[in-house]
């Protein structure tokens, strides 16, 4: 996620951010919305298409049923079984075949009916206008007001010798004097109830569909509703479970429909009315995908915009932060180019006015190191060299040799100390002066500096005291500088009011020990050889073997 470091990244963020998160949350909620609205029309019509189709089913029915008792209160049906429990002989041949062909004619008469039987009272096949008539089981005992009452109606089934859905009715067949000698059984093609089933004017737009127990489509508002599937027995019980309540499954006369079922109180079936969900929400879908895809542009343009915008500001920030990378690399030669009239022409106009000033700056800055680093060299200098003499100092002196000893008990490299001082220099002090004393230790310091290699050290040991140490030197090779040294002393005059002055020095020459463990031990035993010169008449060099 390095990327959303970037201020371009967050313009982009923030700036899609801002259009979709209120853009998608007003749309799905008024998407949520409509949804539920158009589901709450869809159940309304289901509704609708229901209570039609239940409505005349039941208009249906008792016409059927009126049709069948006017046809039961038929003289030529009740003589015909009169005849049959009271035969005569004249006629005894005949009544059933009559009542036969009475029945075929009623049943031509009545385009709803498939087929007509009349029964006696046992529930005995007396005529029917069918060769195969329907059973049906006769109640026991027929209501007291039977005539109106009294009616039996058999579960509706797919006949297969008629190749369509029917309903057997029973209604009692009663005598002149209202007794009740058998019955009239109808069956009545349901196939004829699909004109029914719903309104083309009236109803709204659905498909309504009448399934037996198991689920099985016994009528359908379409045309060819034969050649639909059974309904799944879970979803029949879904939708028997919740009545008056639509729910979404895959349905019969599409791949997935919103559907509501109702249990008729005149049949033993479900009334299911469905309706294509896809089509349902069509618009919906159409409206939706507008929708998104004008957000989707939304986006690409704000993107667009918020790639410019951020673009805009980047570039220049990061020309600015180059610059600056440069500046802390120690390169103060940038200049950029304040092109722009705003907020960033302005800061890159006060970025150059930072670096002209820093580049002043650092010039100052070098100039005073400069002399700061001039004034710690001459410091330095004194701080380690005699300030009349040029040459070492005291302090300096016992760290050379410090540093000499140890470099000797490491690599056994030898080193030779000369101790010197001018003779009689408190009687030249006192008979001259001080400022002639002064420049005659000043003269002999520049003697020695002359005559000691780049590698050797001279220093003030203090008062008219010199030490020089020759590095890698032996005792015979420092007597020869020694007696150089005292002759070039000796030569030496200086003139002073008139006069013209002579001195001397004595030198003692002693080589490192391998006892010798601090400088005291060695300026101790330089000490006794400068004794020992001077001991033997001055002017001389005395080393100590």
């Amino acid at each position: 996620m390095a990327w959303l470091k970037s201020i371009k990244s967050k313009i982009m963020v923030f700036a899609i951010a801002a259009t979709l998160i209120p853009s998608l949350g007003l749309g799905m909620l008024s998407f949520r919305q409509n949804e539920a609205q158009i589901g709450d029309n869809v159940t309304r019509e289901l509704r609708a298409l229901t209570s039609y189709a239940s409505r005349e089913i039941e208009l249906w029915i008792d016409k059927r049923v009126h049709e069948v008792r006017v046809s039961s209160t038929s003289s030529a049906i009740i003589d015909g079984l009169s005849a049959v429990a009271r035969p005569r002989a004249s006629s005894a041949g005949k009544n059933p075949q009559a009542l036969a062909h009475y029945l075929r004619s009623v049943q031509e008469r009545l385009g709803a009916i498939l087929e007509m039987t009349v029964v006696n009272a046992a529930g005995q096949v007396v005529a029917s206008s069918a060769q195969t008539p329907t059973r049906v089981t006769l109640p026991d005992e027929w209501p007291l007001d039977s005539l109106t009452e009294g009616l039996v109606i058999l579960p509706p089934r797919w006949d297969e010798q008629y190749a369509t859905a029917t309903l057997a009715i029973a209604v009692p067949v009663l005598s002149y004097d209202n007794l009740i000698m058998g019955a009239l059984v109808a069956v009545l093609d349901l196939s004829t109830l699909q004109p029914h089933l719903k309104s083309a004017t009236k109803s709204p737009s659905g498909e309504v569909l009448l399934l037996d127990p198991d689920g099985r489509i016994l009528v359908s508002s379409q045309t060819d509703g034969n050649k639909l599937m059974q309904l799944d027995l879970s979803v029949l019980q879904r939708l028997q479970a919740q009545p008056g309540e639509s729910v979404v499954f895959k349905g019969m006369t599409h791949g997935e429909v919103i559907g509501m079922a109702n249990v008729s109180a005149e049949l033993p079936v479900t009334i299911v009315a469905e309706r294509d969900r896809a089509e349902v929400y069509a618009t919906w879908v159409e409206l939706r995908n507008m929708f998104l895809a004008l957000v989707g542009a939304l986006l690409v343009g704000v993107a667009a915009v918020a790639f410019q915008m951020g673009r805009s500001i980047v570039n220049p920030l990061q020309g600015l932060i180059g610059a600056a990378d440069r500046i802390a690399g120690g390169d103060l030669e940038v200049r950029l180019a304040a092109t722009r009239n705003d907020e960033l022409g302005h800061l890159t106009l006060v970025f150059n006015q930072m670096v002209d000033k820093l580049r002043h700056s650092r010039a100052e800055i070098m100039a005073t190191n400069q002399a700061m680093q001039q004034q710690n060299e001459v410091l330095e200098m004194l701080s380690v060299t005699d300030s009349l003499t040029g040459l070492y100092n005291r302090s300096k002196l016992d760290a050379i040799l410090r540093d000499q000893l140890a470099r000797f008990k490491r690599t056994q490299r030898e080193f030779t100390l000369l101790m010197m001082d001018i003779d009689h220099f408190k009687t030249l002090n006192d008979s001259y002066g001080h400022i002639t004393g002064d420049e005659v230790l000043a003269a002999v310091g520049r003697i020695l500096v002359q005559s000691i290699r780049s590698i050797d050290y001279a220093a003030r040991y203090g008062g008219d005291e010199f030490i020089i140490i020759l590095v890698e030197t032996s005792t015979k090779a420092a007597l020869k500088t020694a007696e150089r040294i005292r002759s070039q002393v000796e030569n030496m005059r200086y003139s002073t009011n008139g006069s013209t002055i002579t001195v001397t020095v004595s030198i003692g020459i002693v080589q490192c020990q391998p006892d010798d463990t601090t400088p005291t031990a060695v300026f101790a035993r330089a000490d006794n050889a400068l004794y020992q010169a001077k001991h033997d008449g001055r002017n001389r060099a005395h080393p100590a073997y």
